[in-house]
Protein backbone atom coordinates (compact mmCIF):
# COMPACT_ATOMS: atom_id res chain seq x y z
CA UNK A 1 0.00 0.00 0.00
CA UNK A 2 1.55 3.30 -0.62
CA UNK A 3 2.39 5.99 1.58
CA UNK A 4 0.66 8.82 -0.05
CA UNK A 5 -2.34 8.40 -2.18
CA UNK A 6 -1.66 11.69 -4.38
CA UNK A 7 -5.27 11.50 -5.75
CA UNK A 8 -6.75 13.95 -4.02
CA UNK A 9 -3.90 17.00 -4.15
CA UNK A 10 -3.59 15.80 -7.86
CA UNK A 11 -7.42 16.52 -8.71
CA UNK A 12 -7.22 19.52 -6.67
CA UNK A 13 -4.10 21.02 -8.59
CA UNK A 14 -5.52 20.11 -12.01
CA UNK A 15 -8.88 21.78 -11.10
CA UNK A 16 -7.09 25.01 -10.37
CA UNK A 17 -5.27 24.84 -13.56
CA UNK A 18 -8.67 24.19 -15.56
CA UNK A 19 -10.17 27.39 -14.16
CA UNK A 20 -6.51 29.59 -15.08
CA UNK A 21 -8.18 31.88 -18.00
CA UNK A 22 -5.74 33.04 -20.69
CA UNK A 23 -5.74 36.62 -19.61
CA UNK A 24 -4.67 35.05 -16.42
CA UNK A 25 -1.36 33.49 -17.07
CA UNK A 26 0.77 36.59 -16.84
CA UNK A 27 -0.20 37.98 -13.24
CA UNK A 28 2.21 37.30 -10.63
CA UNK A 29 2.19 34.79 -8.50
CA UNK A 30 3.47 34.32 -4.94
CA UNK A 31 7.30 33.13 -6.26
CA UNK A 32 8.28 36.65 -7.68
CA UNK A 33 10.30 35.38 -10.47
CA UNK A 34 7.28 33.35 -11.35
CA UNK A 35 4.46 34.70 -13.56
CA UNK A 36 1.41 32.28 -13.66
CA UNK A 37 2.43 30.65 -16.72
CA UNK A 38 5.91 29.94 -15.56
CA UNK A 39 4.62 28.47 -12.40
CA UNK A 40 2.03 26.23 -14.62
CA UNK A 41 4.78 25.23 -16.97
CA UNK A 42 6.84 24.24 -13.75
CA UNK A 43 3.91 21.87 -12.44
CA UNK A 44 3.69 20.14 -15.95
CA UNK A 45 7.45 19.62 -15.39
CA UNK A 46 7.76 18.49 -12.35
CA UNK A 47 4.70 16.34 -12.55
CA UNK A 48 6.16 14.39 -15.53
CA UNK A 49 9.84 14.24 -13.43
CA UNK A 50 7.91 12.89 -10.57
CA UNK A 51 5.89 10.33 -12.11
CA UNK A 52 9.45 9.14 -13.84
CA UNK A 53 10.81 9.02 -10.32
CA UNK A 54 8.20 6.57 -8.91
CA UNK A 55 8.36 4.60 -12.44
CA UNK A 56 12.45 4.51 -11.47
CA UNK A 57 12.38 5.71 -15.22
CA UNK A 58 15.76 7.65 -14.72
CA UNK A 59 16.47 9.15 -18.25
CA UNK A 60 18.68 12.13 -19.00
CA UNK A 61 15.74 14.50 -17.95
CA UNK A 62 16.16 13.16 -14.26
CA UNK A 63 19.80 14.63 -14.11
CA UNK A 64 18.88 18.36 -14.41
CA UNK A 65 17.24 20.55 -11.89
CA UNK A 66 14.48 22.28 -13.55
CA UNK A 67 15.10 25.95 -14.84
CA UNK A 68 11.57 27.48 -12.80
CA UNK A 69 12.06 30.48 -14.29
CA UNK A 70 12.29 29.73 -17.81
CA UNK A 71 9.23 27.12 -17.69
CA UNK A 72 6.39 27.95 -19.71
CA UNK A 73 3.17 26.40 -21.22
CA UNK A 74 3.14 25.66 -24.81
CA UNK A 75 0.09 24.84 -26.69
CA UNK A 76 -2.41 22.24 -25.10
CA UNK A 77 -0.71 22.40 -21.42
CA UNK A 78 -3.86 21.76 -19.98
CA UNK A 79 -4.34 18.36 -21.09
CA UNK A 80 -0.75 17.79 -20.91
CA UNK A 81 -1.00 18.86 -16.93
CA UNK A 82 -3.53 16.60 -16.39
CA UNK A 83 -2.53 13.93 -17.89
CA UNK A 84 1.13 14.17 -16.31
CA UNK A 85 -0.61 14.69 -12.97
CA UNK A 86 -3.12 11.86 -12.98
CA UNK A 87 -0.10 9.47 -14.05
CA UNK A 88 1.79 11.07 -11.21
CA UNK A 89 -1.08 9.88 -9.03
CA UNK A 90 -1.24 6.49 -10.56
CA UNK A 91 2.85 6.27 -10.28
CA UNK A 92 3.06 6.28 -6.98
CA UNK A 93 -0.09 4.03 -6.25
CA UNK A 94 2.61 0.89 -7.22
CA UNK A 95 4.22 -0.24 -3.95
CA UNK A 96 7.85 -0.35 -5.73
CA UNK A 97 7.54 3.05 -6.21
CA UNK A 98 8.31 3.45 -2.50
CA UNK A 99 11.18 1.28 -2.85
CA UNK A 100 14.92 1.70 -2.62
CA UNK A 101 16.34 4.87 -4.37
CA UNK A 102 15.31 6.88 -7.52
CA UNK A 103 16.26 10.36 -9.07
CA UNK A 104 14.81 14.14 -9.64
CA UNK A 105 16.08 17.08 -10.13
CA UNK A 106 19.38 16.07 -10.63
CA UNK A 107 19.04 14.69 -7.22
CA UNK A 108 19.65 10.59 -5.92
CA UNK A 109 17.14 10.41 -3.16
CA UNK A 110 15.38 7.26 -1.13
CA UNK A 111 12.37 6.81 -3.02
CA UNK A 112 10.35 7.26 -0.20
CA UNK A 113 11.69 11.18 0.11
CA UNK A 114 11.03 11.51 -3.01
CA UNK A 115 6.92 10.82 -3.18
CA UNK A 116 7.35 13.87 0.09
CA UNK A 117 9.14 16.03 -1.86
CA UNK A 118 6.66 15.74 -4.94
CA UNK A 119 3.56 15.70 -2.78
CA UNK A 120 5.57 19.21 -0.97
CA UNK A 121 5.77 20.81 -4.25
CA UNK A 122 2.00 20.10 -5.09
CA UNK A 123 0.29 21.91 -2.19
CA UNK A 124 3.10 24.56 -2.27
CA UNK A 125 2.16 25.25 -6.16
CA UNK A 126 -0.85 24.39 -5.71
CA UNK A 127 -1.43 27.27 -2.97
CA UNK A 128 0.35 29.40 -5.42
CA UNK A 129 -1.45 28.97 -8.08
CA UNK A 130 -4.70 29.54 -6.22
CA UNK A 131 -3.28 32.67 -4.93
CA UNK A 132 -2.21 33.98 -8.09
CA UNK A 133 -5.49 33.55 -9.52
CA UNK A 134 -8.19 33.93 -6.47
CA UNK A 135 -9.17 30.89 -6.26
CA UNK A 136 -10.12 29.18 -2.96
CA UNK A 137 -7.78 26.29 -2.04
CA UNK A 138 -8.07 23.57 0.29
CA UNK A 139 -5.97 20.83 0.28
CA UNK A 140 -7.06 17.46 1.78
CA UNK A 141 -5.81 17.28 5.24
CA UNK A 142 -3.60 14.25 4.63
CA UNK A 143 -1.40 15.88 1.96
CA UNK A 144 -0.91 19.28 4.09
CA UNK A 145 0.02 17.17 6.29
CA UNK A 146 2.77 16.06 4.22
CA UNK A 147 4.08 19.22 3.21
CA UNK A 148 4.03 20.64 6.51
CA UNK A 149 5.87 17.82 8.13
CA UNK A 150 8.77 17.97 5.37
CA UNK A 151 8.96 21.96 5.40
CA UNK A 152 8.61 22.23 9.34
CA UNK A 153 11.94 19.22 9.46
CA UNK A 154 13.77 21.83 7.04
CA UNK A 155 15.90 23.77 9.81
CA UNK A 156 16.15 27.53 9.35
CA UNK A 157 19.60 28.42 7.51
CA UNK A 158 21.40 27.75 4.71
CA UNK A 159 20.05 24.08 4.43
CA UNK A 160 16.75 25.87 3.12
CA UNK A 161 18.85 27.53 0.44
CA UNK A 162 17.14 26.37 -3.06
CA UNK A 163 14.42 24.17 -1.17
CA UNK A 164 12.67 26.94 0.35
CA UNK A 165 12.90 30.56 1.32
CA UNK A 166 13.61 31.84 4.34
CA UNK A 167 10.60 31.53 6.83
CA UNK A 168 7.57 33.98 7.49
CA UNK A 169 6.62 33.80 10.38
CA UNK A 170 3.17 33.12 11.13
CA UNK A 171 1.26 33.06 14.93
CA UNK A 172 1.31 29.35 16.36
CA UNK A 173 -2.63 28.90 16.23
CA UNK A 174 -3.03 30.01 12.34
CA UNK A 175 -4.19 27.17 10.52
CA UNK A 176 -2.25 24.46 9.15
CA UNK A 177 -2.06 25.74 5.65
CA UNK A 178 -0.83 29.06 7.10
CA UNK A 179 1.67 27.78 8.93
CA UNK A 180 3.18 25.56 5.78
CA UNK A 181 3.46 27.94 3.67
CA UNK A 182 5.19 30.43 6.31
CA UNK A 183 7.61 27.83 6.63
CA UNK A 184 8.42 27.17 3.00
CA UNK A 185 8.93 31.06 3.00
CA UNK A 186 5.36 32.15 1.73
CA UNK A 187 3.64 35.05 2.82
CA UNK A 188 -0.08 33.69 3.92
CA UNK A 189 -1.32 36.57 3.60
CA UNK A 190 0.07 37.08 -0.02
CA UNK A 191 -2.69 38.40 -2.69
CA UNK A 192 -2.64 39.33 -6.23
CA UNK A 193 -2.60 43.02 -7.05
Amino acid sequence: MPQIDFAAQTRLVTELADRVTEDQLELPTPCPELAVRNLLGHIVGLAGAFRDAARKDLGPAADHAPDVAASDVGPGWRDELAKNLASLAESWQDPAAWEGFTKAGGVDLPAEIAGQVAMNELVLHGWDLARATGQPYAPDPASLQVSYEMVAATPDGPEREGLFGPIVPVPADAPLLDRTVGLAGRDPGWAAG
